[in-house]
């Protein structure tokens, strides 16, 4: 069986915001395809889309109301098929988003369990009678508010359960009927043609059987995400969520060359307990975001590498990311200035790299006026810096009135950012050192050299700031040098890299492997902010 995701660079989609076809401010997926051209160019192999799917956009998406369906912002189901038929004859993947939480209130399994506790559906949810004190039956909260988890329903007497909003409840998988019905959503998708799946909020599918309360936060302060007022003890990682993991792997085994992709915030030991084993695989990515919630320092990230090396069992394989449509953009995280050194380690560390749209220009995050505020988590816990707008604003394309993304006299969904003017793709298309040619330079680089796919991986030992490390492989041997100050460095090298050439620099001001001689001296002199790939024969 093929493992092309191991040698893939995914580009992740939102869809909502890459690129309206149809005049109305929303991106949509003949927007997609038009773009298709330009994924091409860019040379990434996946592309990823947040959900598509029918919904009344309580959550964006995330509330679904159909899953075998699109939703008609998005397009239709023929729009769909159009748009993954000629992704493939591009040789690009389509992975799509899986929702198996919880689906929208107005889901009509949804409708059917609430009509009734004599209803067939009834157990498809959570449902539970008042506690003792006659409110909700434990301590558990929404993620969104930090509320009770339980909303009431007066008609039939019982709460039910929602993790995020209360238009969000949540799917009792321990029902082998919801099982069923889930696991042929699965199929309904491959048999289209979806390479693959990136499971929404896997690790929270599972609850404790017993519904005991949560302990309490001691640490809890009210400037805090105030669902953090309780430790997740028992509605996260639960120890059977390994058996929803084994579910979902074992309709995506019935396929051929497909992959699976599961979304879980976990320290790493956590994490590589999701790929399963050998003989009970699960995810064949659990999606590492420790890049994404770790400061961007050379020290932090030479220690996670080395942390998740040690940790990933032989069976499985590593990924990164930088950002996504839930935290801060790279740029706005760890400065514009350390953006290229950000993808330089994505596009060379070892294991699947993940590219959030608009990353590969330097977009950043945008400060969205009040007023214009479309996130629910925003709007219901305001000014805690949850809301996820700003790292949603449409894709700049241009330097036209929207940057492209939809026509000038149509208002888009969000607002673009300033900086479209100058930092767009037409721009930076244009000049070969802009950070959109390093991108693209560094993904040929990838599929050129299995090295940086498959070879192994090592940090070395550098100077404080500065990050090191080796990709081997039969026939090259790579280093990066990454610069995490504003101030020169000079970094000793192996002694297996003296004669190494340089390959690229994030300055993009002589990095041409064909044209440049060896380095012939024991370091390299790194400039403020600048990383650089070197390369030797094995």
């Amino acid at each position: 069986m093929s493992t092309w995701w191991k040698d893939a660079v995914v580009y992740h989609i939102y869809p909502r915001s890459f690129q309206d076809a149809n005049a109305d401010g929303i991106g949509d997926l003949v927007g997609i395809t038009r773009r298709l051209d330009y994924l091409e160019w860019l040379g990434v192999d996946a592309i990823w889309l947040s959900p598509v799917y029918p919904s009344p956009m309580a959550d964006f998406g995330y509330d679904v109301s159909d899953h075998c369906d699109i939703d008609p912002m998005f397009g239709t189901l023929v729009d769909m098929e159009a748009l993954i038929a000629r992704a493939h004859r591009k040789d690009l993947r389509v992975i799509m988003d899986f929702v198996p939480n919880h689906t929208s209130d107005e889901h009509p399994w949804f409708q059917a369990s609430k009509s009734s506790r004599d209803d067939p559906k009834r157990d498809w949810y959570y449902w539970k009678d008042p506690g003792p004190d006659g409110g909700p039956p434990n301590n558990w909260l929404s993620r969104f508010d930090g509320e009770s988890a339980w909303e009431w329903d007066e008609a039939t007497g019982q709460y039910y359960l929602h993790t995020f909003l209360k238009k969000q409840p949540d799917l009792n998988w321990r029902n082998p009927e919801v099982r069923a019905a889930m696991q042929d959503v699965l199929r309904f998708w491959f048999d289209r043609g979806v390479d693959g799946f990136r499971v929404d909020v896997s690790y929270r599918v599972m609850k404790d059987p017993d519904f005991r309360d949560n302990p309490v936060n001691p640490d809890w302060t009210p400037d805090m995400d105030p669902s953090f007022r309780v430790v997740e003890q028992h509605t996260k990682n639960v120890p059977d969520v390994h058996q929803f993991n084994r579910w979902i792997r074992s309709v995506v085994d019935e396929y051929d060359d497909r992959v699976l992709i599961g979304e879980m915030n976990l320290k790493i030991p956590e994490l590589v307990e999701h790929y399963g084993t050998p003989e009970q695989p699960e995810f064949h990515l659990p999606f590492n975001f420790r890049l994404v919630f770790t400061p961007w320092e050379a020290d932090n990230v030479q220690a996670l590498v080395d942390e998740y090396e040690h940790e990933v069992p032989d069976h499985g394989w590593p990924n990164w990311v930088l950002s996504n449509h839930d935290q801060p953009r790279f740029a706005t995280r760890a400065g514009r200035e350390q953006a290229r050194c950000g993808y330089l380690f994505l596009l060379t560390v070892r294991g699947t790299p993940t590219v959030y749209y608009g990353d590969e220009i330097g977009m950043e995050n945008v400060d969205i006026p009040p007023e214009q505020v479309q996130d629910p988590w925003e709007l219901l816990s305001p000014g805690l810096g949850l809301g996820r707008d700003p790292v949603r604003t449409p894709m700049q394309w241009d330097a036209g009135a929207h940057a492209g993304f939809c026509p000038d006299d149509v208002a888009p969904w969000l607002p673009v950012s300033p900086s479209s003017a100058t930092r767009n793709v037409d721009v930076q298309r244009e000049h070969d050192t802009s950070m959109l040619h390093f991108v693209r330079r560094l993904i040929q680089l990838r599929a050129t050299h299995r090295a940086l796919r498959r070879g192994a991986c090592r940090t070395l030992s550098a100077p404080d700031g500065v990050l090191l490390y080796e990709r081997a492989g039969e026939a090259h041997c790579f280093w990066i040098a990454i610069n995490f100050r504003g101030t020169e460095k000079t970094v000793p090298l192996p002694e297996s890299a003296v004669q190494a050439r340089h390959v690229v620099s994030t300055y993009m001001d002589g990095g041409d492997v064909d044209n440049t001689g060896s380095i012939d001296k024991a370091f390299v002199r790194l400039r403020p902010n600048e990383g650089v790939l070197l390369r030797a024969d094995a």
